[in-house]
């Protein structure tokens, strides 16, 4: 059974270990202080779970770091994970939904950046299929936008940030 909840304060070394099983280097220390930010409500962590085993997560930051979100009040959902072989059964989609309504809280647009390699591509489906639209502003590295002829690395911060209204229809 898929079960989605807060980051809770058993969870950074599990999560950790996830990944390090996997290859990802993703610290414990990461999840430590995302647990301080979402105690101090400025990132939220979902968390899913099948049968009680960690599956995935993401988290929504209120005030993100790339400035037309932040200037424009939009929350941005980042850091999106849902480890692979729990991909393809619904649970980046139950985590999209449930990210979606705790901004719709507050917010009636959500954003979302995603990378530009082939490793984003599923990622990048993902969003056209539920309604995600370019922000118009092109593609930006580490927050901020690229100009024509700026030699940029091809890494997890080089991204194409999205919107998705979330008024109610």
């Amino acid at each position: 059974m898929l079960e989605i909840t807060p980051l809770r304060q058993e969870d950074p070394p599990l999560i950790a270990q996830a990944f390090a099983d996997i290859g990802w280097d993703k610290p414990v220390a990461q999840y430590v202080r995302y647990l301080d930010e979402q105690i101090a409500d400025d990132r939220p962590v979902l968390v899913a779970r099948v049968d009680g085993t960690f599956a995935g997560y993401l988290t929504v930051v209120w005030v993100p770091y790339y400035e037309p979100f932040r200037e424009a009040g939009i929350p941005e959902i980042q850091d999106f994970n849902v480890l692979p072989r729990y991909r393809r059964q619904g649970i980046g989609t139950a985590l999209m939904d449930a990210a979606e309504a705790l901004i719709a809280t507050r917010s009636t647009t959500a954003g979302i950046g995603v990378g530009l390699y082939p490793d984003y591509g599923p990622a990048q489906r993902l969003y056209v299929l539920r309604g995600y639209l370019p922000d118009g502003r092109g593609i930006a590295w580490n927050g901020m936008h690229v100009t024509p002829m700026q030699e940029v690395m091809v890494d997890d911060d080089l991204a194409l940030y999205f919107t998705r209204d979330l008024s109610p229809a």
